[in-house]
């Protein structure tokens, strides 16, 4: 199955309801350099997807599915992603200050020159 286009899944996004649990699969989908800042993403499917230099700060990302994601150099900071799926996403500086991971799943998650400043990893 095709990935979707960058549009399209932007457009699936900002149709969602907000704090609807709907699910929303965008697995291998190119959202480089988006502004998702503040956006629900609750339960949604990014696995495998680029998410390089996107603005998911102060986004909501409870049990989002981002296993082998790309988010290198992606803003994350005060992103709510408690019990996530990051297995081996690759957050090279990125930046999760005052990130809550609580209970997030890191395994084999590349960190390198991640800037985890006042992070919740309880649980992760």
């Amino acid at each position: 199955m095709k990935p979707l286009s960058k549009k399209e899944a932007l457009a699936r996004i900002a149709a969602r309801p907000a704090g609807a649990p709907v699910l929303l699969n965008l697995i291998g989908v190119d959202l480089s350099e988006a502004n998702l800042s503040g956006v629900n993403l609750s339960g949604v499917d990014l696995s495998e997807a680029n998410l390089s230099g996107v603005n998911l700060s102060g986004a909501h990302l409870p049990l989002a599915n981002l296993t082998r994601a790309n988010l290198v150099s992606a803003n994350l900071m005060g992103a709510n992603l408690p019990l996530a799926n990051l297995m081996s996403v690759d957050l090279p500086e990125a930046n999760l200050t005052g990130a809550n991971l609580t209970g997030a799943n890191l395994t084999r998650a590349n960190l390198v020159s991640a800037n985890l400043t006042g992070a919740n990893l309880t649980g992760a």
